[in-house]
This record gives C-alpha cells, sequence and structure tokens, in this order.
C-alpha cells in the first residue's frame, strides 16, 4: 500500500500576498532581514581564508506593496559562495534590487579578519584578528542605472605610549592597548583590501600588535613604543592623515580609544574628513 501523499506534486496556484495593494500608503525605508550568519570564503591580500559573517539586508518598500519578499535575501546570498572582496559586495548589491524589485537597498556584513604576522625578530608566526565590516548602499537613479556606494569598516587593536609620561617621568611612561576605527567610503570601481587599511594603523601607532612574541620580541615592542609615543590626538591625526592621501577613499570617520592603564577610563578622539 503506498501511504504518500501526492497532493502537492499536483499544480497550484499559490496567493502571493507580500505583492498584493497596501492602501495605507506608507512607505517603508528599509525592510529585510538581520542577524543572519552564513559562511563566507574571504578574498585576502595573500590568498582565501574562511569566514562567518553576521548579515544585515533590505530595502526600501513602495508604498502601494504590502511586503517584500524575505527569501530572496537569502537566495541572492547563497548564490554569492565565491570569494568576498569589495567588487564581490558591489555586485551582490547591485543583483540584489532587481531581484526584490526595488529601487535601493543595503547589504552589511560583519565578521573577524584574522592576518598571520611574523613577530619582528624571531620571526615567529601568530595570527592576529579584527574586526571588520562591508556595507554596499545601492539606488537606482532616474535614468535607470544603479549607483553604488561602498563602505569599510576595521576596528584595529594598537599599543600607545603616553607623551606627557615619558616627558615627566625619570624613568618609564604608562601604555596602553588602544583601538583604532577606520571607517571609509570607498570609489566602487576600485579595490581595497582589509590588509591595505589595517596597515595604516598599525604603521601610526606607537606599535602594532602581534598574536604571539618570544622574549627579544618584546624587547623591540616596548623600545619601540618608547621611542614612538602617541596621544589619541595624534592617532587619529597620523591614521587620517594616511587615509587622506588614498586615492581610493572618498570620505574617512577615525576613531581612536586608549583603554588607559592608570585610569579606571578610556581616552578618545574623532576626527571625519570629507575629499
Amino acid at each position: 500500500m503506498n501511504d504518500i501523499n501526492t497532493t502537492f506534486l499536483k499544480p497550484q496556484v499559490m496567493p502571493d500576498i507580500q505583492s498584493l495593494h497596501d492602501e495605507r500608503a506608507l512607505p517603508i525605508e528599509q525592510v529585510g532581514i538581520r542577524g543572519l550568519r552564513h559562511p563566507l570564503m574571504i578574498r585576502t591580500k595573500t590568498g582565501e581564508m574562511p569566514a562567518v559573517g553576521n548579515f544585515e539586508m533590505d530595502v526600501a518598500l513602495p508604498a502601494q506593496v504590502k511586503g517584500t519578499h524575505m527569501s530572496r535575501f537569502i537566495a541572492l546570498l547563497q548564490k554569492h559562495n565565491g570569494p568576498i572582496d569589495s567588487a564581490a559586495v558591489v555586485t551582490m548589491v547591485r543583483e540584489m534590487l532587481p531581484l526584490l524589485n526595488a529601487t535601493e537597498g543595503r547589504i552589511q556584513f560583519t565578521y573577524t579578519h584574522f592576518v598571520k604576522k611574523a613577530a619582528p625578530v624571531s620571526g615567529v608566526e601568530s595570527l592576529m584578528d579584527y574586526e571588520v565590516t562591508w556595507m554596499a548602499k545601492a539606488k537606482q537613479n532616474t535614468a535607470g542605472s544603479i549607483e553604488v556606494e561602498l563602505n569599510l569598516r576595521a576596528v584595529v587593536p594598537v599599543m600607545s605610549l603616553c607623551p606627557c609620561s615619558k616627558e615627566i617621568s625619570e624613568y618609564g611612561a604608562h601604555n596602553q592597548r588602544s583601538h583604532v576605527t577606520m571607517s571609509v567610503e570607498l570609489d566602487s570601481n576600485t579595490k581595497m583590501t582589509v590588509e591595505d587599511l589595517v596597515s595604516i594603523a598599525e604603521s601610526q601607532a606607537s606599535s602594532e600588535l602581534w598574536g604571539l612574541l618570544k622574549r627579544p620580541d618584546e624587547k623591540w615592542v616596548t623600545e619601540r613604543a618608547y621611542d614612538n609615543p602617541k596621544f589619541v590626538e595624534d592617532l587619529v591625526r597620523d591614521v587620517a592623515g594616511q587615509l587622506e592621501s588614498d586615492q581610493r577613499i572618498l570620505s574617512i570617520v577615525v576613531e581612536a580609544e586608549n583603554f588607559e592603564s592608570i585610569h579606571n577610563h578610556s581616552a578618545y578622539a574623532k576626527i571625519s574628513l570629507a575629499k
């Protein structure tokens, strides 16, 4: 006896409730999905790296349309299973608008980016982690073409040594771990890797950080920081100055937070530049 219910195999016309007309005449600025974790393959400076992204994907909904097709966000993401870089993010958001019958939309995802680094003296290798966010906004203009705004954000841990402490102390100076956060708008037709951005922040700190250091490396880092003191103000100005000279970057926001070792509070600075 065959117990399989074959009803679902018969052709059916199922109602598309999302596409119904809405009488309330209220457009929605953003509607979509949030908090979606999805595996990624990231294209890095040296190859490819697996990661897990936390995604937000949304579009603008016209006043007369009842709802958007949420499943199409997932379908788009699963379609783009190749290596992700700046060009891939732009391609994905361009494809999202016609797929969702939208004139505006946004894709944003955050993940942990790992870079293999060699210690400055011993050369021992270890991984450093950075929090990275890509965001692409797409909008269809009056001519029907799609314009894309592309943004990259990276949080880079570094070391800073206080110039004042060094100047007033007979020996030593207080230092601390700092976070430099860079948010840049990129030319959507050019390429920038996460490593390009990370290296700028690390080069302007009292010292960069490593996951693993031997004693000769620790000596090098300590002395490097002592010879290169930086206030939080110095950090944001020096990093912003380097970013400003990069022709791929259209606008800049740099923030620095020093997790002070002699206070129970942080020192903070922010600078914004439009090129």
